[in-house]
């Protein structure tokens, strides 16, 4: 979990400033959140991306994005995620996007599973040390 703070579970400004992510809360207690994004990059941080990682998508040809979701543990399996990711796909669809694309860690991948993405390539990604974080692409039709 330490190797990939930063790298893969690092902030993400992209989507802040493109008005894309949401915040769900309780009495001023955050109970989760959650994004979409219309550009190249899957998943990660914004320190150090390329200006190709950047590059905004077409919804006509290409999926968006759902990114950087994350539900307190005290909440979670409680509809937390589902109610962020149901904002995010009306999003998308009011932005023209077709489909859908993610990265999903395995604890992650029963959510998206349920609301009906479907998996499509799995992989590790590289951390330091020679670790790897196993996660799963996924796609859905909107």
């Amino acid at each position: 979990m330490d190797a990939a703070l930063g790298p893969i579970f690092g902030v993400d400004r992209e989507l802040i400033r493109d008005g894309t992510y949401f915040v769900a809360e309780h009495n001023g207690e955050i109970l989760g959140c959650g994004g979409w994004s219309r550009r190249q990059s899957l998943f990660g941080s914004d320190a150090g991306r390329t200006a190709d990682q950047s590059a905004l998508l077409d919804p006509m040809h290409d999926p968006a994005r759902i990114r950087a979701f994350f539900v307190h543990p005290q909440w979670a399996r409680q509809g937390v995620g589902r109610l962020i990711l149901r904002a995010c796909e009306l999003a998308m669809a009011q932005a023209q996007f077709k489909s859908a694309e993610l990265v999903a860690t395995l604890t992650g991948e029963p959510l998206y599973a349920a609301a009906s993405y479907t998996a499509v390539q799995r992989y590790d990604i590289p951390l330091e040390g020679g670790l790897g974080l196993a996660v799963v692409r996924m796609v859905k039709t909107l």
